[in-house]
This record gives C-alpha cells, structure tokens and sequence, in this order.
C-alpha cells in the first residue's frame, strides 16, 4: 500500500486529491493539509510514502517543504505540484529532494502516474511543467559519449548501480564514473537535475518506457 500525503492550500483541490486518492486500491491517503508545518506533523504521525507538495504556501512554502519532509523522512519521495514556478524555483526544488514534478492541474491519470512511479523509485519529469522552463546549461547532446547516453537513460527509467551495470555489463565502479561525468557534463547536481536538463536539450525523449 502506497501512503500519500496531500499538501494543498487549496481547500477544494486538496479534498478532491485525497478522496480520489484514497480510492484507489493500491493508494491510502488520509486528510490532506494545507501548510509545511501541519505536514511535518502528520508526517510524523503517518509516515508517507509519497507526497505530493504545492509549490506556493502560506508560511513556509513547498520547497523549503520538500527539504524539511527528506530530511525528517528520506525515504519519502515527494512530487511537486506547479502551475507557474519560476526555472529558479524549481532547480531549487531539484536541490531539497523533490523526485518529480507535475503541472498542478494535470490530468488525474497523470498525478496517479506520478505517485506509483515515484513510490517505485523513479524520477519523472513532465515536459510541460520543468524541462520547458528549466533554462538550457548547454547546447547541442551535451558531449555526451555513447555509453554515458546509455547510463543516462536507464538513469531515467530508474534503474540503480546495479542494475544498469548488469544491464550493460559494466562493473559498478565504471557505472559509477560514467554518472559523475554525465552530472559533470549536464552541470548537474544530482541524477533528476540531469534528467531535466537532458530533456530540456533533447537528449533523452519526454516520456520513458
């Protein structure tokens, strides 16, 4: 059972996500809260498994948020919800742990999406809401190798250390070289940052198998 939290100042979208929510099957999701600090508590009381996070709040606002539930709960994945962030905010929002981020009023089917493919361990990036606003780092594949284009894709899909280097028969440690050197490469921070900037460039497609 995949436990959501619902983070949403606004009164009648944040009881609609929990109720709709709630009703699936596979999701369980209590009484949404409209500020950081009633999340951090009910954080604490239920630990989530996948939160979904407005970025504008009163008070304390979503990224600063996002860092504040990561570090109280690392495990928890956290999907942003955006309707006009700037690029600042969201590489900011990259930074404080968010796993992906989401056009706030998408459709429902993709906000489902998101939360079952973050609870798996994936990041996922709409084109619409981050890669198109994100400013471009670089031009052109980034001089980006061959082999560091095939890390970086199943990066994309989610894939670990491991994985990718039975995947591509590589040992772990030369995975591990090819991740620093794309990050190196894309100006990237951490694995979604280069996923997002590789999107924005063209160098991954916008949607992974």
């Amino acid at each position: 059972m995949i436990r959501v939290l619902v983070v949403e100042d606004q009164r009648a979208l944040a009881d609609a996500l929990a109720i709709a929510i709630g009703a699936q099957p596979d999701l369980d999701c209590g009484e949404a809260v409209g500020t950081v600090d009633e999340a951090l508590r009910e954080a604490a009381r239920r630990p989530p498994s996948v939160v979904l996070m407005d970025i504008y709040l009163p008070g304390t606002d979503g990224i600063e948020g996002t860092r504040l539930l990561k570090k109280a709960h690392p495990s928890a994945r956290v999907v942003v919800l955006t309707a006009d962030a700037t690029p600042d905010q969201l590489a900011r929002a990259v930074t404080a742990g968010a796993s992906a981020f989401l056009a706030k009023h998408s459709p429902f089917g993709d906000i489902l999406t998101a939360i079952r493919t973050t609870a798996a361990g994936k990041l996922l990036v709409e084109e619409s809401t981050l890669a198109a606003r994100l400013p471009s780092r670089q031009r052109g594949g980034g001089g980006l190798t061959r082999r560091e284009h095939e890390v970086l894709v199943l990066l994309a899909q989610g894939h670990g250390l491991k994985t990718i280097a039975d995947r591509l028969v590589l040992s772990r440690h030369t995975v591990r070289g090819h991740v620093k050197s794309v990050l190196a490469k894309l100006r990237a921070h951490s694995q979604l940052e280069a996923v997002v900037t590789a999107t924005r460039l063209g160098i991954l497609p916008r949607e992974m198998p």
